[in-house]
């Protein structure tokens, strides 16, 4: 009888473990992104966050014993001549058509330089291929050489399962478009640049270990793609050069940010229309316009984001720490957003939400209270911030009269001005602002 408990209560504990163990592999990965409304700093869901890192492992070490039995397709053997000075653009283009016609194959770009011009690297492709960048890719500085598409430079579209990486450089030779912007020379008209590397329509994208610089307009755009991951990304461009983003994201859902450097003329990352449960980790941003969502709404357009987590950034002498920017007369909303884990230093706005934002050059500024709508901010929480500001005003919520933003909650927050003295915090039409922790500063008028 003794034997037959024993057998009956260790058979009880297995059951509940297995039923607590399968239960928590069950959960959502996503729902670590986002916003949990509870006081508690801990996000939780541990358990998962680990089996998910080995799983991860995992693949990386099958990726890695697999990529030996991979076909390799060398640019070189295409025809270029990487010297950096004579177009090597068809022999990239012949390389990607055998890769992604074969499959099971690696676009092989050795440690030369080459000179590129304009170029899509298009799917759908056969499984398995990967576009290894060990050398320096420079960008074609004749601006008729982008006739044909004025928008982009290098351009992966409609591709499942890709990865990209090989610790090489992408310089997209920016400094002719900068001369030429509006933004530096006010006779020239405003007209958009390429973007250095864009990413659209692609699926299961994995992209990391890249040097991106000096790109004509934004660096690195992600557009119209899931299940994206990012990471070990060096983007580098002055300080003054025009509208140059770091990393930029518009109509992607599932994509993770990670240990990456950026410093640039504009935002280290953007985040637009149609993002879903994006998230961006460990991210040194500076200098730059800070790492914003937004700008939504423009042109009166209905823009939508949701599911937004930054954690554990530095963020250092930029104009924006983190930032939520909606033009007046737009409609939509961004939602169920987290900013925490953030070290500023020297940032002239470290935490701004601007619903009344208007370009003055381009259209009148609507009169406060006049707006017929608004993109809605709701469930924002900024959590373990702290540092200095360079201006007086370290919080500013100024957000729409007719439409508030809604359940802002500051936990932990603790900014000072540069010299040390106290900071202020200006709060115009927030609904339901509340405090957990340690907040300095506070917002007077609530």
């Amino acid at each position: 009888m003794a034997l037959l408990k024993h057998l009956l209560f260790s058979f009880t504990i297995f059951i509940i473990s297995f039923v607590f163990c399968y239960g928590s592999l069950q959960e959502d990965p996503l729902t670590s992104i986002y916003v949990h409304h509870s006081p508690s700093v801990d996000d939780g869901g541990t358990l998962f966050k680990n089996f998910n890192k080995q799983s991860a492992n995992v693949l990386s070490l099958n990726r890695f014993e697999k990529r030996g039995s991979l076909k390799k397709v060398n640019v070189n053997d295409y025809g270029a001549k990487r010297n950096g000075d004579t177009d090597d653009s068809e022999a990239f283009k012949k390389a990607w058509d055998e890769v992604c016609d074969s499959g099971e194959a690696i676009l092989v770009v050795p440690k030369d330089n080459y000179l590129l011009k304009p170029i899509r690297f298009s799917g759908p492709c056969k499984p398995n291929i990967e576009v290894q960048i060990s050398g320096t890719l420079e960008a074609a500085d004749d601006p008729s050489d982008y006739d044909e598409d004025s928008r982009h430079w290098l351009v992966f579209d409609k591709i499942k399962n890709l990865y990209v990486y090989g610790g090489g450089t992408l310089d997209g030779n920016g400094k002719v478009w900068w001369e030429n912007s509006c933004k530096k020379n006010k006779k020239q008209p405003c007209k958009d640049a390429p973007t250095a590397l864009t990413f659209d329509s692609c699926e299961d994208l994995t992209v990391e270990n890249l040097n991106i610089e000096n790109a004509q307009q934004i660096h690195v755009s992600f557009q119209d793609s899931e299940n994206v991951k990012v990471s070990g990304l060096n983007v580098n461009a002055p300080e003054d050069s025009p509208n140059t983003d770091g990393i930029h994201v518009t109509k992607t859902k599932n994509i993770q940010i990670s240990d990456s450097v950026i410093g640039t003329g504009d935002d280290c990352i953007s985040i637009v229309h149609g993002s879903k449960n994006v998230e961006a980790t460990n991210i040194t941003c500076g200098p730059g316009h800070g790492i914003s969502i937004g700008s939504l709404g423009a042109g009166k357009s209905k823009d939508v984001v949701s599911g937004i987590k930054v954690n554990g950034a530095k963020i250092f002498g930029t104009k924006n720490g983190v930032r939520i920017k909606t033009w007046q007369g737009g409609s939509g909303s961004a939602s169920d957003i987290k900013f925490q884990n953030i070290e500023m230093n020297n940032v002239t706005n470290p935490i701004i939400i601007n619903q009344n934002y208007c370009d003055k050059k381009k259209r009148p500024c609507q009169k406060a209270g006049s707006e017929k709508s608004a993109v809605e901010i709701k469930n924002v929480v900024y959590e373990n911030i702290s540092g200095t500001s360079a201006s007086e005003v370290a919080v500013k919520f100024d957000c729409s009269e007719k439409f508030p933003c809604q359940k802002i909650k500051l936990q932990n927050i603790d900014l000072a001005c540069e010299g040390g003295d106290d900071a202020e915090a200006l709060c115009n039409n927030v609904d339901k602002l509340s405090y957990i922790g340690h907040v300095k500063p506070r917002c007077s008028k609530e």
